[in-house]
């Protein structure tokens, strides 16, 4: 079925006024704040004002730029964002492979039940699952007194699970983790069966033909995966603020206390806009790479 270039303009015009409308229009508007000046009570300061010799002149600045490149705080922040975003994305990797695997290897009857366990955390809100994890980790729970009472057995002090960075870590695993898995199964269930056993004919393995034929043939869902787990992590804001403490607070922290809290507009878009280019390039590197990604051309011969 083809369409004239008539129907695929008329096609095309609802999702673009969305993208236009949703995402365009609020960017530029936060690279225009990002070179006001900061309002005495929040928001920003007139774009045009008189100066002493009544001349009329623009209200616009770079101090926001220069305070944000030359800031310490937020490039800790920063790269904080950048640690736990990786760690995350490799412990979904980690557990979600097999995972998926499994799922994709396991019979129809089975395989459908599988995967709807794993969805089924979506149909729940957000927070209530975060505020499911502060019960878990906290003071009074079985797995706080376990775990202390092996620490305490060891010779160490107690250690508290909420409210620290490893609280954050687990959260947005558990969040993430099917991101990671929903790729992974639709690449693994495609793979061929016969390339597999070919390789065994010819002298591999198990193991070996895991990891020369099936890994270099699931890499696009790999590299699909790891996108959709980290680049949600990065600007996440509402774990750590439940779960974390001063020492694991990311950028999305921050740019949530500049525009509501401190009302610091112009500085709050320049950390957005930092985040959001940083999060740009690596879509499209993962996206060049998944795209070079052919499968069969990744499997070792």
């Amino acid at each position: 079925m083809r369409f004239n270039l008539t129907e695929k303009k008329v096609l095309s015009t609802p999702p673009l006024m969305y993208l236009v409308g949703l995402f365009l229009v609020p960017m530029l508007i936060m690279v225009f704040i990002s070179f006001c000046e900061p309002g005495a009570y929040g928001g920003i300061e007139p774009l045009i004002q008189k100066t002493n010799t009544n001349h009329i002149a623009l209200n616009l600045t770079l101090d926001s730029y220069k305070f944000a490149f030359s800031s310490k705080f937020i490039w800790q922040l920063f790269l904080r964002s950048m640690m736990f975003s990786l760690i995350t994305t490799f412990l979904c990797l980690l557990f979600g492979y097999p995972l998926a695997l499994m799922i994709a290897k396991s019979s129809r009857k089975y395989r459908d039940i599988l995967m709807l366990l794993v969805i089924i955390p979506f149909w729940s809100c957000f927070l209530i699952r975060v505020y499911a994890w502060m019960i878990i980790l906290g003071p009074s729970s079985v797995v706080n007194h376990m775990i202390n009472y092996i620490v305490v057995l060891l010779g160490h002090e107690p250690i508290n699970l909420l409210y620290s960075s490893f609280a954050v870590i687990i959260c947005l695993v558990y969040i993430n983790l099917p991101f990671m898995i929903l790729p992974l199964y639709a690449n693994l269930e495609k793979h061929d069966d016969s390339i597999i056993e070919a390789s065994r004919d010819l002298g591999a393995t198990r193991f070996q033909s895991f990891l020369k034929v099936t890994i270099p043939l699931s890499m696009p869902g790999i590299l699909a995966g790891c996108g959709l787990v980290f680049i949600p992590s990065i600007g996440m804001f509402v774990v750590p603020e439940l779960v974390g403490n001063n020492c694991s607070l990311m950028i999305g922290n921050l740019i949530k206390q500049q525009f509501l809290q401190t009302m610091n507009w112009p500085l709050g878009s320049v950390t957005a806009i930092i985040m959001t280019l940083s999060v740009v390039g690596i879509s499209l590197f993962v996206g060049v790479l998944a795209s070079r990604m052919n499968g069969l051309k990744y499997a070792n011969k």
